[in-house]
């Protein structure tokens, strides 16, 4: 195994499909060449399961092996592993799965975990068999604390990967509320930050749940698939003052366009405050940003006026 551990330790997670594939292919051949070698009988009182049995052709071998698993993962690799048997083409495989995954997490390095979690949540929508207990399994062992802040930190140090996503489906639960604002401010990633302002400015986290096909034109016989977003309430008490000051000096223009959108539909919140910041953008160097102050200003000299006549 440490071999092994070695090697899946320096394998790309974002093409586990294909090193599953592989794997899988090749541990069969060793068995196949294995068996000829001894007597079947034997083998099968003595049988021994590892972890790659996890990905084994066999449903029955497959559930074995989640049931018999007593430790922690030895790395991100052999934990993404059990944690695809959620989408498990058998259902006992994934109702293994549910009952086993928060133990083997609680056993296995909250670094690895929160690595295979990332790209579990990235991917989940097209997960074609994982059920809803499966995906609130996910999120328990999301939410624990010794993940949690490991998780905290992965969102906001990433310099690449799918964060967004990653941080819209975390908002299903309440696991990172507290720490939104400090997610708006230190994430590496403007996307990352501009996901936590609009949250904030909101007041509700928004993820997508799914994807469905409806007609597009019965006549042609033409589909569109439409996106299905879901969303929480966010029970955080927010100063929009002080979210529009922070949000207006980001150094990414994506985020201060967020911040001129918010700007635009509460102008008559702020009184005096909304000249100060439509001035401010109108002469932002980004044009997307400028567009939108002009727009303010525009805006408020129309309600002055009216307030005047």
């Amino acid at each position: 195994m440490a071999a092994l551990v070695d090697a899946t330790s320096q394998l790309p997670l974002s093409k586990f499909n294909y090193w599953e594939r592989l794997i899988r292919s090749e541990y069969e051949m060793v068995l196949e060449r294995s068996t000829r070698k001894r007597l079947r009988f034997w083998l099968k009182r003595r049988e021994l399961l590892t972890w790659l049995d996890l990905i084994s052709w066999d449903g029955y071998r497959r559930e074995r092996a989640l049931r018999a698993i007593s430790e922690g993962a030895p790395n991100a690799f052999f934990f993404s592993m059990a944690l695809r048997r959620l989408n498990d083409w058998v259902p006992q495989v994934r109702k293994a799965a549910i009952e086993k995954l928060p133990i083997i997490a609680k056993k296995t390095k909250p670094s690895h975990v929160v690595e295979a979690l990332c790209v579990a949540f990235s991917n989940w929508n097209s997960w074609g068999r994982i059920e809803e207990a499966g995906k609130r399994a996910l999120l328990r062992i999301a939410s624990v604390e010794e993940v949690s802040e490991p998780f905290k930190e992965k969102l906001i140090f990433s310099t690449s990967g799918p964060m967004p996503s990653v941080f819209a489906q975390l908002g299903r639960t309440t696991t990172l509320d507290s720490n939104l604002f400090e997610i708006a401010e230190r994430a590496i990633q403007p996307s990352v930050r501009a996901k936590a302002y609009r949250s904030l400015f909101e007041g509700r986290m928004v993820w997508i749940e799914g994807w469905k096909w409806e007609w597009k034109d019965i006549y042609r016989s033409e589909w569109k698939r439409k996106l299905i977003l879901s969303e929480r309430i966010l029970d955080i008490p927010v100063s929009l003052m002080n979210l529009l000051e922070k949000s207006s000096e980001d150094r990414s223009s994506f985020v201060r366009r967020i911040s001129a959108e918010f700007l635009i539909r509460n102008l008559e919140n702020l009184g005096d405050n909304a000249y100060y910041f439509a001035q401010k953008f109108s002469l932002d160097s980004a044009s997307p940003v400028s567009e939108r102050g002009r727009f303010a200003l525009k805006k408020l000299r129309e309600s002055n006026c009216h307030n005047l006549s």
